[in-house]
């Protein structure tokens, strides 16, 4: 399927250049989604049907064509930057700075998996280490598990997009693309992308479709594979609802970072983490949520972060909130940690002032749970050991940051940090889309990135040949 319902009021061009990140940002954002009217029952059987069906051909399909349809999205996107720069910001609020980083990676992500589906060729092994197996070899290939659902979030329409459809079309996998009810505009204006390549009818469909929807299109036998990424509760009601399915779940985490007492460069970490967990109103996965400060630095770092905070634009770096219900759970949050307000802590409509806190208890919401809005926690700690203790403490693990020079440190912290990831020298919120990405305990299970997600959409197939001369 090309393109579901060429007409469809999302296919019409969106963005509108030159319009500011926020007119009135006392005023609640009117999601464009609303004017979008949802597929029909029909169109949903429509679009599985052909998956289903185009599913063997895909498969089958030449690496060059699967790599150069991947490569006319990547060059189209590039062309087509600021339209769909705008499109995020229509959609979500996402300032437009943080819209166009966000395209730049999604350029990116289509051209590694073009990259990844040319050299996506399996591997020899000699089975003739045991005298039984004189003369044989194995070539082991990776194959894909058949159609896929992908269902994306709001705070990434198009990069999360991107790590959905691209590695599922570099391995030949057809997918059912399910965008966050609140942003699927930039999914369709994907579609009009993917629709000037000559992937065949069925290879991919945008849907956008209600919650009670999506559900019913998850228990679908003919789309063995889910790819979700979202809320913890949604995710692991997926994996209970369809156990015999493949199901890879990123689902977030209360990211952390550690400031170890070798560490110099206090106006970097401080600048690094106000600006990570304050942009696009801290939505994120991996946004900086509780940092954790060797005594010997922390009143030079507090002070430092506060500052870099307080310099941070409202509109232009941090933004808004996706709806009037995550802005007043956010200060509830707040509200109710008994912590100390070092800056922020007010909330005018759908934004919320970028807020530091300290003295905060480890059971309070905005450090045990995911806060995903604009709020950072301080902590004192002794030593490097209480702070991975800390970190540890956490029901997540997706990505932690620390602020060390010290190798031997660094490679302590990588084997004790229950973490899908350690990023040294940095915050937690570093991602490159290429590398194995995803997280451990409640954070979920698989890996995104190219060819980690490539991986996890296939499964391998063995070829034995007998009677060779090795």
């Amino acid at each position: 399927m090309r393109y579901l319902r060429q007409r469809h009021p999302s296919a019409a061009p969106a963005g509108h250049p030159g319009r500011p990140a926020r007119r009135r940002p006392r005023r609640a954002r009117r999601s464009p989604a609303r004017m979008i009217p949802f597929h029909t029952t029909e169109d949903v059987e429509n679009a599985v049907a052909k998956a289903h069906a185009v599913a063997p051909e895909l498969a089958a399909l030449p690496a060059h064509r699967r790599a150069a349809a991947l490569d006319h999205v990547s060059r189209r996107l590039a062309e087509r930057a600021e339209e769909f720069a705008q499109a995020i910001n229509d959609d979500s609020g996402k300032p437009l700075k943080w819209a166009r980083v966000e395209v730049t990676r999604a350029i990116s992500t289509f051209r590694w998996a073009a990259e990844e589906a040319r050299r996506f060729s399996g591997e020899l092994q000699r089975l003739d280490t045991d005298p039984s197996a004189e003369g044989r070899l194995a070539l082991v290939r990776r194959v894909s598990r058949g159609p896929v659902l992908g269902i994306a979030p709001f705070n990434f329409p198009l990069n999360l997009v991107a790590h959905k459809v691209a590695p599922a079309l570099a391995v030949g996998a057809p997918i059912v693309l399910k965008p966050a009810p609140a942003t699927p505009k930039v999914a369709f204006l994907l579609g009009e992308l993917l629709a000037e390549t000559d992937l065949p009818a069925g290879a991919w469909a945008v849907l956008h479709l209600s919650n009670e929807d999506t559900a019913k299109l998850v228990e679908d036998p003919r789309l063995p594979v889910v790819s979700f990424t979202g809320s913890g509760p949604v995710g692991w009601g997926i994996k209970e609802r369809v156990p015999r399915k493949h199901v890879t779940l990123e689902l977030g985490g209360n990211a952390a970072a550690i400031v170890a007492p070798d560490w110099q460069d206090v106006e970097f970490a401080a600048q690094r983490i106000a600006t990570f967990a304050m942009y696009q109103a801290g939505q994120s996965c991996i946004s900086v949520q509780r940092v954790y400060v060797h005594t010997d630095v922390y009143d030079a770092v507090a002070e430092a972060v506060v500052q870099h905070v307080n310099k941070l634009d409202v509109a232009g770096d941090v933004g808004p909130l996706i709806n009037d219900a995550a802005a007043a759970r956010v200060e509830a949050w707040v509200s109710e940690s008994s912590a100390t307000v070092l800056t922020g802590g007010t909330r005018d409509g759908l934004t919320y002032a970028p807020t530091v806190l300290t003295d905060v208890p480890e059971d309070a919401k905005v450090n045990a749970e995911e806060v995903f809005g604009p709020v950072v926690t301080l902590t004192r700690v002794d030593s490097v050991e209480e702070a991975f203790d800390r970190v540890n403490a956490s029901k997540y693990g997706l990505q932690a940051g620390l602020f060390t020079t010290d190798v031997r440190l660094a490679f302590r912290a990588a084997q004790r940090l229950q973490v899908g990831g350690v990023i040294v020298g940095d915050v937690p919120s570093y991602r490159a889309d290429q590398m194995p990405y995803g997280g451990v305990k409640e954070s979920g299970i698989g890996r995104e990135g190219l060819r980690a997600a490539m991986d996890d959409l296939t499964e391998q197939r063995v070829l034995v040949l007998t009677g060779l001369e090795l």
